[in-house]
């Protein structure tokens, strides 16, 4: 009973609101954050909404050749 009420929980929150997943935040360059994202960082959507947001950084990352 336990199992099937997790299964019911993570499908409750992929299917809500703005939630997108992990792959697309990593796809677009951001991370996967429980609470808040961290300084220099901004929240572009969610990856499981409410609780844990894709950040992205605020300024683009320089690659150095």
């Amino acid at each position: 009973m336990g199992i099937l009420m997790l299964v019911f929980i993570f499908i409750s929150l992929t299917r809500h609101g703005e939630a997108q997943g992990p792959d697309s935040c990593n796809h677009g360059g951001g991370l996967c954050r429980v609470g808040s994202c961290v300084s220099g960082e901004y929240l572009a959507h969610y990856c499981f909404e409410p609780v844990i947001l894709c950040c992205k950084n605020l300024s683009p990352a320089t690659t150095e050749s």
